[in-house]
């Protein structure tokens, strides 16, 4: 197979003249910094549209994650549940406390983390439990909302991947006690970098602005009460998330439309499956993702991502099992379902851009490309 003339990047920001506009704007009004109009409107606007009593911008995703956990008192001695398929950041965080992360299995209708898994591992040095609505797809918060309420535990949720899911007609930003998000440069809404967290509990919040700000009282200027961090985002990066929530409804249709070109066209290949989607459940529009080969397959989903990208089709493979990484290695973890997913599963292009002709192109390139592996 040739290289193909026309490439396919896994990722691409839609971003339009508005954005642009409004960053000229705050750039000539001076607030470029951490202080300025566009945080404020940002955070106002995220928050409504979370169904959230508050909104507080950060840096990014993983910072938002670290400080959710510092601002609940969570250290060296504690206990984080966490999904053993996920990014490293949610570990990370927990990790960055002092605490520990105990992994927990994913289910294999959601691939979100196991309500009975966590039940299991709750036991005297648990404080939180984070969710991660990995891929786009909410997790079982029904459940996890029962189980953390009976043993007095912080539901977190890692909603880096889900800006527009629901669930049960809920939006995500409003189905934990808190609840992060990542706006990196491959997210549903962008900055480049950036994050931000939504909660309706107002202490937890007080308390985040402040270790936000380096820990400094609000009502008395650097004096610094407690140990803090610059966690804060720029005006300049708020100015872009303004036009991008302006324009979410449109970027999450767009995006749509490429998910379920994707779904359609490749519903007769046996070799590929679709994310499921469980009921109630709308999920957001992040990343398209498929598995490749049947249960225990370790090796089809590499050779086809690497015949795909003989063709010009950049793909991803799915995380790595946290248990399996260095810096959080864990040889007795039993998550079979996360092994499972994390070696077959494969993320195609996915960005509002792709135009139907181009979702044609690549979902053509995936048939050649699977004609040479099974």
């Amino acid at each position: 197979m040739s290289i193909a003339d026309d490439t396919y990047p896994v990722a691409r920001p839609s971003l339009s003249t508005l954005e642009e506009r409004y960053v000229v704007d705050a750039l000539r009004s001076g607030w470029i910094s951490s202080q300025g109009p566009y945080l404020r409107d940002f955070e106002e606007r995220f928050a409504r549209r979370c169904a959230a009593d508050a909104a507080l911008t950060t840096s990014n995703g993983t910072v938002a994650l670290h400080l959710v956990l510092a601002a609940a008192g969570i250290g060296p001695g504690d206990e984080v549940i966490v999904p053993a398929l996920t990014y490293v950041a949610t570990a990370n965080a927990v990790a960055y406390c002092g605490a520990r992360a105990v992994c927990v299995d994913v289910l294999p209708e959601s691939w979100c983390v196991d309500p009975a898994g966590v039940r299991a591992a709750i036991g005297p040095r648990t404080r939180a439990v984070i969710a991660v609505d990995l891929y786009g797809h909410p997790a079982d918060y029904t459940a996890l909302r029962d189980l953390c309420d009976r043993h007095g535990l912080l539901l977190v949720a890692d909603a880096a991947e889900s800006f527009g899911a629901t669930l049960d007609g809920r939006p995500t930003g409003s189905l934990a006690d808190v609840t992060t998000f990542s706006f990196f440069g491959n997210k549903v809404l962008t900055s480049g970098e950036g994050g931000c967290v939504t909660t309706s509990d107002a202490a937890l919040a007080d308390r985040m602005r402040l270790l936000r700000n380096q820990g400094m009282d609000p009502q008395r200027r650097y004096y610094f009460p407690v140990l803090g961090y610059n966690y804060r985002m720029t005006n300049l990066c708020a100015a872009v998330l303004c036009a991008q929530l302006e324009r979410a409804d449109e970027i999450i249709a767009l995006r749509d439309r490429v998910i379920a070109g994707y779904e359609e066209q490749l519903a007769d290949e046996p070799a590929l499956s679709a994310q499921p989607v469980a009921a109630g459940v709308r999920r957001a529009p992040w990343m398209a993702a498929f598995l490749v080969g049947a249960e225990g397959d370790a090796t089809s989903r590499d050779a086809l991502a690497r015949a795909l990208a003989r063709l010009g089709v950049e793909t991803r493979p799915f995380f790595v099992p946290i248990p399996d990484l260095p810096a959080h290695r864990d040889p007795g973890a039993d998550c079979p379902v996360t092994e499972d997913l994390s070696r077959r599963g494969i993320n195609l292009p996915t960005y509002a851009d792709l135009a139907e002709p181009a979702v044609k192109a690549v979902v053509e390139r995936i048939r050649a490309a699977l004609a040479t592996i099974v």
